[in-house]
């Protein structure tokens, strides 16, 4: 399962990554935790160590069916996503803004991609003044009118099982989806992205060799370099906060249960951090660099996912209590981020009360030894 891929499991596909956290040394201090009360219906009371005013930013009530895989902006005032606008199949590419306390501004949502063919995998430069994002919207048979009714089968297809679609290219905008660059242009599936702390390069998946690798270009899109060569997918890549490492799944064995690896920009350093049975998903970079974030996925019974953190360090990683759980809620938990200053996480949930995949926000507090 790619980035997007696994969220066929819960009736939301996407694909992996963040606005990112900006280069930091030490951690910030975190924000003082609250117990759960009867007053915050979105807590689980187990994630009280962690979380706190937890708050859902995105809704059907502002035209979103469903929406997820959020990114802040570099000064944590606004984030990217996709979401699936009312009366459509495919996910376009938004942006929403954040008042002081982490509420949104439903006033301020606005699409950022051309509302053709689907989308996914977005993410704020770090100076704020360019985004990345993912699509199909030069895909030829969108000019098909009126459409083939054998082209319905290739509809479902894209819009719930996501199969790398081969005319998905990455581009870049302005953050308000104006001055357009396409950055890849090679037959296959091209998307995953995300830009280097200096906004130099960008590491991205593509398929453009037969099997899903990382890649690290330029960021005008010049000088693809091959990162990962082991056969299975290789995806959902962020470079570490200080720009020298990236964090990326594989699923070396086959089998769907990825694992998370960390690796050099030259390719030459690969590092294991699990090493289990279960699905190891969406890692994303805290920004102290001591630690990520990720969705736990259990398939051993009714399907469960769940966020966790996981030290970078290998020995406590592989480590029997190497990983903390973070949420507890029965309901899907996946595709987390932290702000760029460390305080809050945003991830994609269904623990709102209509049960659609939509972008959470809450305050976080590092558990002792992070």
């Amino acid at each position: 399962m790619n980035r997007s891929a696994a969220f066929a499991l819960m009736g939301f596909f996407v694909c992996t990554f963040p606005a990112y956290a900006q280069r930091t040394g030490d951690a910030v201090p975190p924000l003082k935790p609250r117990p759960a009360t009867p007053a915050d219906p979105l807590l689980a009371p187990e994630e009280s160590p962690c979380l706190a005013n937890v708050r859902q930013l995105t809704s059907p009530a502002i035209g979103l069916q469903k929406a997820g895989e959020a990114y802040f902006a570099p000064d944590g005032r606004r984030i990217i996503f996709q979401a699936v606008p009312a009366g459509n199949v495919e996910y376009q590419i938004y942006t929403l803004d954040l008042k002081d306390e982490g509420i949104a501004k439903p006033e301020s949502l606005r699409m950022v991609s051309t509302g053709a063919g689907a989308c996914t995998c977005s993410f704020f430069r770090p100076d704020g003044k360019r985004i990345l994002f993912a699509s199909s919207h030069l895909d030829p048979r969108l000019q098909q009118s009126p459409r083939p009714k054998e082209d319905e089968a290739y509809r479902s297809e894209r819009g719930y099982r996501w199969d790398f679609n081969e005319w998905m290219e990455i581009f870049e905008a302005d953050p308000d989806g104006d001055h357009r660059t396409r950055l890849t242009d090679v037959r296959g599936y091209d998307a995953e992205c995300a830009y280097s702390p200096d906004a130099r390069q960008i590491v991205f998946a593509s398929n453009r060799t037969g099997d899903v690798e990382v890649y690290l270009m330029n960021a005008d899109g010049s000088s693809p370099l091959q990162i990962t060569r082991a056969k299975g997918y290789d995806g959902g890549p962020f470079f570490s906060p200080d720009g020298t490492r990236i964090v990326y799944r594989s699923d070396r064995r086959g089998d769907g249960n990825m694992q998370i690896f960390t690796n050099n920009l030259a390719g030459t350093d690969e590092v294991r951090l699990t090493d289990n049975d279960v699905l190891n998903w969406c890692p994303f970079w805290h920004p102290s660099g001591r630690y990520v974030i990720f969705t736990e996925g259990r398939h051993n019974g009714p399907p469960r996912y769940d966020l966790y953190l996981l030290p970078v360090d290998p020995q406590k990683a592989l480590a029997p209590d190497g990983r903390f759980r973070v949420t507890h809620h029965p309901r899907f938990d996946g595709l987390p981020v932290f702000s760029p200053d460390g305080r809050r996480v945003m991830w994609t949930s269904k623990r709102g009360p209509d049960d659609t995949s939509q972008v959470f926000l809450a305050d976080f507090t590092a558990p002792s030894g992070y």
